[in-house]
């Protein structure tokens, strides 16, 4: 059976479903499709800001850039400003995705215990989630401030003295790192909750009274029961923090120096910083990072399906 078949009997067998995901395709691909071919094709020229085609009053300046090639992806992998800063996002995804994993896994066990306020405790954890970014980001700002912030008021108070947690390298590392697990803690709380509370009962009854101990219990029926949802959250969090702009933008913009930069910072710097504003090279630094997430999403995938998982 011939490609063009397969697709006239999917298409007439299943009209009514292609139908209705039409226009949500269609708005995927005019949001994320085109950009996405711009970029890549913008990655292989020199355009920049004295050479795309822009209007000035009502003179129309037509673009002038060439196409290059693959020199924009050999210069940013042969500069070591790539690697150190892909060092960094490495640790920060992965400090980060780590940390949210172990909180949340600790309070989602907590609180899928009978206790009293339960229900608060809940919300107040997921509350959080429910406060835009940035607004969350500028208020953790306003504490991390180092002469009127409340974090070094408190130390100041102890007789200890305030930390520049904003103004050092190391610190601000700290701190961009607390950030961002207080943002994710609430999102992978739910997500284990759900997987919790679809593991039987009777499991848990029949190991305690075979004598298995909380850990075994812990460890050989509530991991299991969570290996899917788990695999799942680490997954969408690691994209999600690699790409964490508004976190370390709004919060250190990449500072103190370069010491909190990311991938994703860098390349809009590149974009909408720096001048004259590189384009092609920022959109370089997009394909990159788009690269790098699509290998590590495939390989994860795999490693999940040689242990038995399939999603």
């Amino acid at each position: 059976m011939t490609f063009a078949v397969r697709v006239r009997r999917a298409l007439g067998t299943h009209w009514y479903a292609w139908t209705m995901v039409a226009p949500v395709v269609l708005v995927i691909g005019v949001i994320i499709g085109y950009p996405l071919v711009r970029g890549v094709f913008l990655s292989l020229t020199d355009a920049n800001e004295a050479n795309v085609e822009r209007h000035i009053g009502v003179n129309h300046i037509p673009a002038t850039y060439t196409f290059t090639g693959l020199d924009n992806y050999q210069a940013v992998l042969t500069d070591g400003v790539f690697w150190d800063r892909l060092g960094w996002t490495v640790v920060w995804t992965v400090s980060c995705v780590g940390l949210t994993f172990l909180i949340a896994l600790t309070l989602a066990n907590m609180l899928n215990r009978k206790l009293r306020g339960r229900t608060f405790y809940r919300l107040a954890l997921i509350l959080p989630w429910a406060i835009p970014a940035f607004v969350s980001v500028f208020t953790w700002r306003m504490l991390y401030n180092e002469k009127h912030g409340i974090l070094n008021k408190l130390l100041a108070g102890g007789g200890l003295d305030g930390i520049p947690w904003l103004n050092d390298p190391t610190w601000a590392k700290l701190s961009v790192i607390a950030v961002n697990v207080w943002l994710g803690v609430p999102f992978m709380i739910v997500a284990l909750l759900g997987g919790l509370t679809s593991i039987p009962g009777e499991l848990y009854e029949a190991a305690e009274m075979d004598g298995a101990s909380a850990w075994q219990r812990f460890r050989h029926i509530t991991l299991p029961g969570l290996r899917a949802v788990s695999s799942t959250v680490i997954l969408l969090s690691t994209i999600w923090t690699f790409n964490m702009f508004p976190v370390i933008f709004l919060l250190t913009r990449g500072g103190p120096g370069d010491a909190t930069e990311i991938l994703v910072t860098y390349a809009y710097r590149l974009s909408f910083v720096d001048s004259p504003r590189d384009f092609s090279g920022s959109a370089t630094w997009g394909v990159l990072i788009l690269a790098l997430l699509s290998v590590g999403a495939v390989a994860y995938r795999r490693a999940l399906r040689k242990q038995g998982e399939v999603w």
